[in-house]
C-alpha cells in the first residue's frame, strides 16, 4: 500500500513538472519565435556581407585563399552575434556568460597551444592586405631571393632564378625586414673597373660617363655618376652609377653586362690599358747526377 502511494506521488510530480515546463515553454514560445527569426535573420546578414567582401577582396588581396578565409571568418562573426543576441532575447544571460568565459579560456588555451601557426596565420594575413608585397613580386629576405609565387596563411612561396621553390614562414616577413625590388620602376647599379697608372684620367671619366648616358637613358632629375675609389697594387680603380629600368634581377644583369662590353670596347678602340696581375716564378737551376745502368754494373 506505501509502495503504490509513492509511486502515485512520483508520478503526480513528474506531470507537475512536465506541467510547468509547459507553461514555461508557453510563456517563453513569442521569444523562442523571435530567436530563431533573429537567426535567420543574422544568417542572411552574414551570407551578404561574404559576398560583399569577397568582391571587395578580389581587387585587393591577389591570393585567393586569403579572400575566402577572410570572407569566411567574417560569415561566422556575424553569425555568432546573432547567436549571442538570440541567447540574450531567450533569458539566458547565466548561459550567455557561461559560454563567453568558456570561449575565453578555450581560446587561451588554443592561442598558447599553437602560438606558431597562429604567428604565421596572422602573418599571412597582414601580409595580404600590405602593397608592399605582391604576387610576382621578386624580393629577398635575409637568406633568401625570389619571385613571391603565392601567399598563404601560414607561408610565402619564393620560386628562385634557378626555378626552385623556397617555402618562408609569413612570421619571417612580419618580424624581420625584406627587400623588394618590384616597388620602384627605376634603380641605380654601379659597375667598378680599373686602369693603369699611365692613363689619362680625366679622359677615362669623360669617355666612360660619355658611354653610359648614349647607352643608359636618364631621366631629368638623374645623372650619370663617376668616381675613382682607389689605388691598387698595380692600377686605379673606378666606379660608374647609372639608373636602369629595373624590376626584375635578370634586368640588372643585363644592364651590367652591356656596360662591361661597351666600357671594354672602347678603351681598346681609345688605347685605355685595363691591366691585369702579372706574376713572374723563377725557379732555381737544379743539378741531376744521371748514371747509365753500365756504371752500376761495374760498380756492382
Amino acid at each position: 500500500m506505501e509502495d503504490n502511494f509513492e509511486f502515485e506521488k512520483t508520478i503526480n510530480n513528474l506531470w507537475d513538472k512536465l506541467d510547468g515546463w509547459l507553461d514555461a515553454f508557453i510563456l517563453k514560445l513569442p521569444n523562442f519565435i523571435m530567436a530563431i527569426l533573429i537567426m535567420i535573420l543574422f544568417y542572411f546578414i552574414a551570407r551578404s556581407i561574404k559576398k560583399i567582401l569577397q568582391k571587395i577582396l578580389v581587387y585587393r588581396v591577389a591570393q585567393k585563399s586569403i579572400q575566402n578565409i577572410s570572407a569566411k571568418i567574417a560569415f561566422i562573426v556575424v553569425l555568432l552575434i546573432g547567436f549571442f543576441i538570440s541567447l540574450s532575447v531567450l533569458g539566458l544571460n547565466k548561459l550567455l556568460t557561461s559560454v563567453l568565459a568558456g570561449a575565453g579560456v578555450l581560446g587561451l588555451a588554443i592561442g598558447l597551444a599553437l602560438q606558431g601557426t597562429l604567428s604565421n596565420t596572422f602573418g599571412g594575413v597582414v601580409l595580404s592586405f600590405m602593397h608592399k608585397i605582391r604576387i610576382n613580386d621578386y624580393i629577398e629576405t635575409a637568406d633568401v631571393k625570389g619571385f613571391v609565387s603565392e601567399i598563404t596563411l601560414r607561408n610565402v612561396v619564393l620560386r628562385q632564378t634557378d626555378n626552385n621553390y623556397v617555402i618562408v614562414p609569413n612570421s619571417k616577413f612580419v618580424d624581420n625586414h625584406f627587400t623588394n625590388y618590384s616597388i620602384s620602376t627605376r634603380s641605380r647599379i654601379a659597375v667598378k673597373c680599373f686602369v693603369s697608372y699611365e692613363s689619362d684620367l680625366q679622359k677615362v671619366e669623360d669617355l666612360v660617363i660619355r658611354i653610359i648616358n648614349e647607352n643608359f637613358e636618364q631621366a631629368d632629375d638623374e645623372k650619370v655618376e663617376f668616381f675613382f675609389t682607389e689605388f691598387g697594387d698595380y692600377s686605379i680603380g673606378f666606379m660608374t652609377r647609372f639608373w636602369i629600368d629595373m624590376i626584375k634581377i635578370k634586368q640588372e644583369h643585363d644592364a651590367r653586362h652591356k656596360a662591361i662590353k661597351l666600357i671594354k670596347s672602347h678603351f681598346e678602340a681609345e688605347g685605355i690599358t685595363i691591366p691585369y696581375p702579372i706574376r713572374t716564378v723563377e725557379f732555381g737551376k737544379n743539378t741531376f747526377d744521371a748514371k747509365s745502368e753500365d756504371d752500376n754494373q761495374e760498380n756492382n
